[in-house]
């Protein structure tokens, strides 16, 4: 069994997959880490340097990589992962797949001290984050509202979120 977290960025997809790891003696891969790997670069890196397409088909050449292993494991995906290509209808075809939902303002919370970490939110400026999210979201809800289960992830724990979605398995 392959269990796939998507969502937004700082949804807590990587937080959550690293505790669901141990509660479920599964490895966790997490997307971004793995085409960085990959590349020998990182996202930012592959951003400036190659362009969004070209990090948009490399990922879904390493999704597919990933969901085709043997072995069972968790995989934490980007942001944007299930919107680009057919990445939703392999995700949906070979694993198990969580939406961990979280709302503007949660999600703008949590990236407002870390933009310069996130090559798509880098250059925004915290005035204009709030509205971006807002779009984005609204773009991205048709795709992320494809997975099997939904987890809301506002007010809780990781712990919570973790026990909740062992809970749906």
């Amino acid at each position: 069994m392959k269990i796939v977290l998507l969502g937004y960025m700082a949804s807590g997809k990587s937080a959550v997959g690293k505790l669901l790891t141990s509660k479920l003696n599964l490895p966790f891969i997490d997307l971004d880490n793995y085409i960085e790997n990959g590349e020998n670069l990182s996202i930012s890196d592959i951003f400036s340097l190659k362009g969004e397409i070209y990090f948009r088909k490399k990922e879904g050449e390493y999704l597919k990589e990933l969901l085709n292993l043997k072995n069972d494991c968790i995989i934490s995906l980007g942001g944007g992962t299930p919107c680009y290509g057919n990445n939703m209808d392999i995700i949906k075809n070979k694993s198990q797949s969580f939406y961990l939902n979280a709302s503007i303002n949660t999600i703008f919370d949590r990236l407002k001290s870390e933009t310069s970490e996130r090559p798509l939110v880098a250059t925004i400026g915290k005035e204009n984050l709030k509205e971006y999210i807002a779009k984005h979201l609204f773009e991205r809800s048709l795709y992320y509202s494809k997975a099997e289960k939904t987890v809301s992830v506002d007010n809780k724990t990781i712990e919570e979120i973790v026990e909740e979605i062992n809970t749906l398995l």
